[in-house]
């Protein structure tokens, strides 16, 4: 590790460990060209790479602060349920489960799931269908560490997130949206042409003892839109919808 990358970490480990609060002014650059025996070059560069990222604020002549928590509202959304949704617009619901099977993951994907590689997870694949039309396709893994019940479960009455929420409790969550052009196979489950977009809502979910599930849920991108509304003084966003067709 070189000498930058010690001081940005005990930076970080000093605000991590909440030794230097939200607000704290942190010490000066002339104060860590002291301790660490390096330049005000070292030290300034350390601190604008933290200032980027948004880890501290620099305020001129008045030095650097610890930068408080940010909203990450934007990115909380809330992934309905399908049946109530439906129920709620009295429209049709059922699901089917294409394929549930149990699968070894990838050293890649262990690891950015936090898992040993090799550990075996539940794979499941499930349609959700309203008014007899494709509405949204499910490409899930469920950890059999943190939910050993879903090796029994067949989900054939329940879907698999729904049996999720009311089995096996979570405390972080990680949600990402992207666009996809649908290959063949998507194209076929979900109805549509192949190379029609998609919009696809991926959403990671951890406890306090480990991974809980990985879920892909792609909706064909016609008809779905994502729409929040939020204020400068809302500590996060409400629940985003995603309308049905």
């Amino acid at each position: 590790m070189s000498l930058s990358e010690t001081i940005q970490s005990d930076i970080e480990d000093r605000i991590r460990s909440g030794e230097w609060a939200p607000g704290d002014r942190i010490p000066s650059e002339s104060d860590f060209v002291a301790r660490y025996n390096c330049s005000r070059m070292t030290v300034n560069r350390v601190l604008s790479r933290l200032s980027e990222r948004g880890v501290i604020v620099r305020r001129r002549k008045a030095g650097s602060f610890v930068a408080p928590p940010r909203n990450d509202s934007a990115m909380f959304l809330e992934i309905r349920d399908f049946a109530r949704e439906a129920a709620g617009t009295g429209r049709r619901y059922r699901h089917e489960i294409l394929l549930r099977r149990t699968e070894s993951l990838s050293r890649v994907r262990a690891v950015s799931l936090r898992l040993e590689p090799g550990e075996p997870v539940l794979r499941v694949l499930c349609l959700h269908v309203l008014d007899d039309q494709p509405h949204a396709y499910e490409d899930r893994v469920i950890s059999l560490a943190e939910a050993p019940t879903a090796a029994d479960e067949s989900f054939a009455a329940i879907p698999p997130g729904t049996w999720l929420l009311g089995h096996v409790p979570w405390t972080e969550a990680r949600h990402t949206i992207r666009a996809v052009n649908a290959d063949v196979t998507l194209a076929g489950i979900l109805g549509i042409a192949e190379r029609d977009a998609c919009l696809v809502l991926n959403r990671r979910t951890w406890n306090q003892t480990g991974f809980v599930t990985d879920v892909d849920i792609t909706y064909p991108g016609e008809g779905h839109e994502l729409t929040g509304q939020f204020s400068s003084t809302m500590g996060r966003m409400p629940s985003i919808d995603l309308p049905h067709r």
